[in-house]
């Protein structure tokens, strides 16, 4: 899978939060971060997903935390689909940032340029995914995984 997006599900005490583990690719560049968000954030980014983009200059946007020093927080996560161009062209950029102190500090943004339908795709793997059941999902242009990462080959 040369452009592909990986998440884990870590047990968490909280039902209504989830810990998560993400490794993503875009051929160029890799990453690997995990954080923690509200479980209905995955259904809400599902919903979005399945039925992106609805009209040209579509854009879905996720974010958590702030990279401002002065918020004190302790990271910052943008998850963000859009259009590229008037013909359906579209990129999921993700941008993360630990916030820490140098030399500790991990950055990154970059995109996955996908088609439409590779995205609606990722959308009913996240509306999956955000019941639960499943500890990982898989998701490149061609193909879709949900179940557990022993499984995932």
């Amino acid at each position: 899978m040369r452009n592909y997006l990986r998440i884990e599900r870590i047990l968490y005490e909280d039902p209504c939060h989830v810990h998560l583990v993400w490794e993503m690719s875009n051929g160029n560049v890799s990453s690997c971060f995990e954080y923690y968000d509200n479980a209905d954030s995955l259904k809400e980014i599902g919903k979005r997903l399945e039925q992106f983009p609805q009209h040209s200059g579509d854009v879905l946007l996720h974010e958590i935390g702030s990279e401002k020093p002065e918020d004190r927080l302790a990271y910052y996560f943008r998850f963000r689909a859009c259009t590229t161009d008037s013909r359906g062209g579209s990129a999921i950029q993700i941008r993360f940032c630990n916030n820490r102190e140098l030399p500790y500090r991990e950055l990154f943004e970059f995109c996955i340029q996908a088609e439409p339908a590779a995205i609606n795709r990722l959308g009913k793997l996240f509306l999956e995914f955000a019941k639960l059941e499943k500890e990982y999902m898989a998701w490149s242009d061609t193909e879709s995984f949900i179940g557990g990462k022993h499984e995932f080959a």
